[in-house]
């Protein structure tokens, strides 16, 4: 997880929010930001920069492996944007095999001599349509060597293109892999075609990459994320957060695959009927639940069927209170029918408790936010009337304090799934013994107790009515925030560490579960690209 020493909450840098709502337009950003000393690893690629951010792709391509541009896009799209794996297969195998392997095939001048006429002759053939005598005008030769008629060329374009397969639009000739020039595609294909055919060319630049991503803004802010380890969270400039590997909401301490079945939990009624599975017997008559509140054996349907409530058979109404007249299950001593329902009335209490624990502070999120809120209008009413003018001269630690807290308090609620898959039987039953999974999580629940002690200490005193305090109360409080945010930073860092080498490090699978490092400053906020490139040279 993240090293950092140890730094002072006063000392730094803002944190920064996820919402742009927040950011009241009278605040001066100066007054809430500061500038981060950390490389930025993630760029914002907006509509209008997007070309250039591809063009500078292709340029470094063509440059570097002298080519085309055309067959700079066709390797890239190959290597899916990768260029570090497209650079290391040119060292490697060299140019020819690298060509070869994505579909390229460079044009051998001598080729024109060959084929179905000779250089007197204007008329060719088609293998294709097995036409004959077609003029040479209306034929055209790939640079693999293979001519075909202008027409079959066309509707295999065009069928190709309405089929979404337009990035890599192979030659007719059987067992031929080489990829057709686009400068041949479009000018063959009708204008609107052409224009599909260059959209799907363009988008390739983020549906294909494993390092640039759509936002998943709903609405769509227009926006793609470049990440370059691919992996973690980041903060798109429209002001969402979320996770760069499941395109979810950011969820960290969970990984992607706990955070997906616990989604699903939390969605589905599986759980519901879990409970009912449970705690009902289906009539043997009218196949309804009933559920038994308390009393004897003997069970009435609505429909007027008696039956058993041990082993539900149907049964007639004499009984007394250990038994029916009649009638006999065995159910009394069958151990595994009652270890199974015990553990199914286990399992529900289990998640019941989590996920009422998740619930909580995924709530209490939405009430810091609105303290937030609350606070950030103080703050801007009290700095324009001058109005206890010594509070809100530099309101930033209440600031920073309120980001710590919602960005803590988010973490927390997401640790309570982070228990419920990590000590489960879903994903990691054959990962610890029985002892080394309770001591495991005693350790780790601990690190939670003592990180939420400390939220819930930060959040008691950020509520305080501050605005009404003289210039000794203010210096105690901003103390107190300070301490109390250092505290929060120093728990949080150490439950992670937990995760990161008592847990997940010595799983057999924890690289199934990279979970986004944690970060004092907050979610990484990518940096907008420029048309004139990324800032500091950086390879893009």
């Amino acid at each position: 997880m993240d090293d950092d020493d140890h730094m002072s909450f006063g000392d730094e840098e803002d944190y920064g929010y996820s919402s742009d709502d927040l950011q009241d337009p009278e605040v001066e950003e100066s007054d809430l930001k500061q500038s981060s000393s950390r490389k930025p690893t993630s760029h914002v690629i907006t509509k209008e920069s997007l070309v250039a951010a591809q063009k500078e792709n292709l340029d470094r391509a063509m440059e570097l492996l002298l080519v085309k541009e055309s067959q700079a896009r066709t390797l890239l799209i190959y290597y899916r944007w990768n260029f570090d794996k497209l650079f290391d297969v040119f060292v490697d195998s060299g140019k020819e095999s690298m060509l070869n392997l994505a579909g390229i095939t460079v044009f051998d001048p001598s080729l024109m001599n060959s084929g179905h006429a000779s250089k007197k002759t204007t008329r060719m053939s088609c293998d294709i349509c097995i036409e004959d005598g077609i003029p040479s005008h209306a034929m055209t030769r790939m640079e693999c060597g293979h001519s075909f008629c202008n027409d079959c060329w066309k509707e295999h374009f065009t069928v190709r293109i309405n089929d979404g397969e337009s990035k890599r639009i192979k030659c007719m000739a059987h067992k031929c892999n080489a990829i057709c020039d686009e400068g041949v595609v479009r000018k063959l294909v009708s204008p609107e075609l052409a224009e599909k055919f260059d959209r799907f060319l363009f988008e390739s630049y983020v549906e294909d990459s494993d390092r640039i991503k759509w936002c998943p803004s709903v609405p769509h802010c227009g926006n793609a994320i470049r990440k370059e380890d691919g992996e973690g969270e980041v903060e798109c400039s429209c002001g969402l957060q979320f996770c760069f590997g499941c395109l979810g909401e950011a969820h960290s301490p969970c990984s992607c695959l706990m955070w997906k079945l616990w989604s699903k939990k939390c969605a589905d009624e599986s759980e519901t009927v879990n409970w009912i599975t449970v705690n009902t017997k289906l009539c043997p008559k009218c196949i309804k639940p009933v559920h038994r509140i308390s009393g004897c054996n003997l069970m009435t349907c609505i429909c007027g069927q008696h039956f058993c409530w041990l082993c539900g058979g149907a049964t007639g109404v004499d009984h007394t209170w250990t038994s029916i007249r009649g009638h006999s299950c065995g159910r009394y001593n069958d151990e595994q029918a009652r270890q199974l329902l015990e553990r199914a009335k286990r399992d529900l209490n289990r998640y019941t408790h989590y996920y009422h624990q998740y619930k909580a502070h995924t709530d209490s999120v939405k009430k810091d936010d609105e303290l937030r809120k609350s606070i950030l209008k103080k703050a801007v009413s009290n700095s324009k009337t001058k109005k206890n003018h010594a509070v809100f001269n530099d309101y930033n630690w209440v600031i920073k304090g309120m980001d710590l807290l919602f960005r803590s308090r988010r973490i927390l609620s997401y640790s309570y799934p982070f228990v419920f898959y990590m000590f489960g039987e879903e994903l990691f039953k054959d990962e610890m013994s029985e002892k080394d999974r309770e001591l495991k999580k005693v350790l780790f629940e601990d690190q939670q107790e003592q990180f939420k002690s400390d939220i819930e200490k930060l959040s008691e005193a950020l509520g305080k009515p501050f605005d009404e305090f003289d210039d000794a109360q203010v210096s105690k409080m901003k103390k107190e925030i300070n301490d109390l945010g250092n505290a929060v930073d120093a728990k949080c860092k150490r439950m992670y560490e937990c995760i990161d080498k008592d847990l997940l490090g010595p799983s057999s699978f924890g690289f199934q579960h990279k979970i986004a490092p944690y970060r004092s400053e907050g979610i990484e906020k990518a940096i907008v690209f420029s048309d004139s490139g990324l800032s500091g040279g950086e390879d893009f």
